[in-house]
């Protein structure tokens, strides 16, 4: 047997496993349009059918935004398909810097540096951090997302992690810890797969309390809260107890792409040491032409946050009127809980092939086992009838593979949280 062989027979069976476990991923080949959206083109095993998508994450439709889609037609017209390089090899263009400079004002902070995702944004900064600060602790929420548990482990940063969401306890580990030493709280606004807010107030009036530095992933939240969409921060006015605040392009404003914003010192620094910020290539034009037209346009008014919350409202009130079980969350992500990973799996397949209702199951390793879920996600464009349809078929599937189910809109209690 060749090393080849060798070698392709372990990842096999490591896939095998994965099957078997019923953790092994399946793509659903979707194409979205801005006529249509939130119905697609599903293309499964036959030909292919509209379906009604549930679990999108570009939750305000700013993808399929008509002066999105503008700018960057005359984006690519104007600047061709890519940037041509780093940023410090020929690819920094007047659209990224823009859209920089967009960035930072929506949020509320001095400067802004541009990464080709979220998840890279979270990685090179806390990286960045660890190395820069090499005294520093850094104090985690145990279920903060994996972007920030593995920047932390390429930055080799030495990492307490306290409690989901609990101030008492950071106050705690906090006055044990030396008072010379500089300490780097980082918590999110909106954790995705519960559905739920940080809690920034209690957060940040700890870390007041220490001298802490305060690091706010608000990937999930920028663009669909605050008066500017700066994120859950500004709706609360805390964004100046905030040293530094994360966030998507992929999410609220519709594109792709992260980022961090703070002060100017601190932006410079990630700027000169980040190496997942030194070392890629720029996003193109296009892409940075696009986030600072769906930016802008969420800058100037609140109408599709305010019917994002109602269609979220809306779906709740539907779904607990035929007892679907779901965590009680503020915020307008969704969770359905099977709590079985094949259970979860023949739901959702169901609800595709006989309903044309398309929510993807969320298993292991992206929550803890015990506590699958389908995890949806209404948009402003999801009509009164798509919800009625969505709460039917939801109902019907379930009383035929969950039938002893509890009642709907009920908080789910002592759920096993993230290990980081």
């Amino acid at each position: 047997m060749s090393n080849k062989d060798i070698f392709d027979a372990h990842f096999g069976r490591v896939v095998d496993s994965l099957k078997n476990e019923r953790r092994y991923r399946t793509f659903r080949t979707v194409e979205r349009s801005p006529e249509t959206f939130p119905r697609v083109s599903y293309y499964g095993a036959r030909d292919p059918k509209d379906v009604v998508v549930w679990c999108s994450n570009d939750y305000l439709g700013m993808g399929m935004h008509p002066q999105v889609i503008g700018a960057m037609h005359e984006a690519l017209d104007n600047f061709g398909a890519g940037a041509g390089g780093t940023r410090n090899i020929s690819g920094t263009h007047s659209a990224i810097v823009e859209l920089e400079n967009v960035l930072a004002e929506t949020v509320g902070k001095e400067r802004a540096l541009v990464f080709s995702s979220g998840y890279v944004a979270n990685q090179t900064a806390l990286s960045a951090l660890c190395r820069g600060i090499p005294n520093a602790i850094f104090l985690s929420d145990e279920m903060n997302h994996d972007s920030i548990i593995q920047g932390l482990r390429l930055g080799r940063g030495e990492k307490i992690v306290f409690p989901h969401n609990s101030a008492e306890q950071l106050d705690r580990i906090l006055s044990e810890l030396p008072p010379e030493r500089p300490k780097i709280i980082i918590f999110e606004s909106v954790y995705s797969m519960e559905g739920s807010f940080g809690a920034i107030p209690e957060i940040c009036e700890v870390a007041r309390k220490y001298g802490a530095f305060t690091f706010l992933d608000e990937t999930h939240a920028v663009g669909l809260y605050g008066h500017r969409g700066g994120g859950v921060a500004q709706l609360l006015e805390l964004t100046d107890q905030i040293d530094v605040i994360q966030g998507g392009l992929g999410k609220g404003f519709g594109v792709v792409g992260g980022f961090v914003a703070g002060s100017a010192q601190f932006i410079d620094f990630v700027r000169s040491t980040g190496n997942g910020f030194i070392f890629t290539t720029t996003l193109p034009p296009t892409v940075a032409a696009g986030a600072t037209a769906s930016a802008k346009i969420l800058q100037h008014g609140n109408e599709l946050r305010e019917q994002l919350q109602e269609r979220a409202m809306q779906v709740k009130c539907a779904l607990a009127q035929v007892r679907i079980p779901m965590l009680d969350t503020p915020t307008h992500i969704i969770p359905v809980m099977v709590g079985d990973a094949t259970r979860c799996k023949e739901i959702a397949d169901t609800l595709l092939e006989e309903f044309g209702i398309y929510i993807q199951p969320i298993n292991f390793p992206t929550v803890p086992r015990g506590t699958e879920r389908l995890r949806i996600t209404p948009t402003p464009f999801h009509t009164p009838a798509m919800i009625a349809e969505l709460a039917e078929a939801l109902g019907t599937v379930f009383d035929r593979f969950a039938p002893s189910r509890s009642g709907g809109n009920a908080l789910i209690e002592d759920v096993p949280l993230y290990v980081n």
